[in-house]
């Protein structure tokens, strides 16, 4: 997705588009502590192996690491803690029906400001197997060569 005026890129997770097949995104609210806001604003963020779970009616963030905030006290976060994601019931329940029936999963893509609120990015998501890699990585070589020999 490109980047508007509006929106600052804060991290992307690189390895779930080589991971996963992703099949919808939705973009979603994420519940924060002040200190996680100001780490977020010096890009102090990781999303490796994180994902996202719906347990009782509600979204949590899983696996997200944030970074404890360099000038903060007592009252700093925990860096890994789980954070609930703000979405509405009737996504929620779309999402639910989804995951159960065709056993996909929730795969956070990147973490952004977007008018000054931090939101996610989430994929709804397919695993690949080790032939679809290799296959992706053919298509991609072979375009690169035709971009090549089209230049030249």
């Amino acid at each position: 997705m490109a980047e508007t005026d509006s929106e600052k890129n804060i991290v992307s997770n690189r390895k779930a588009r080589h991971e996963y097949e992703i099949l919808q995104v939705v973009e979603a609210g994420i519940v924060l502590l002040g200190t996680e806001v100001k780490s977020l604003r010096a890009g102090n963020a990781s999303m490796v192996d994180s994902y996202a779970t719906i347990k009782d009616g509600e979204v949590w963030l899983i696996g997200c690491h944030i970074n404890e905030y360099k000038y903060g006290n007592i009252a700093n976060h925990e860096p890994t803690r789980t954070r609930k994601l703000l979405l509405q019931k009737s996504e929620i329940r779309k999402l639910l029906s989804k995951i159960k029936e065709k056993g996909l999963t929730l795969i956070p893509l990147r973490l952004y400001f977007k008018n000054g609120k931090v939101k996610v990015e989430l994929g709804l998501a397919k695993g690949k197997k080790v032939f679809d890699k290799r296959e992706d990585i053919k298509k991609r070589d072979f375009s690169r060569e035709q971009e090549r020999k089209v230049k030249y």
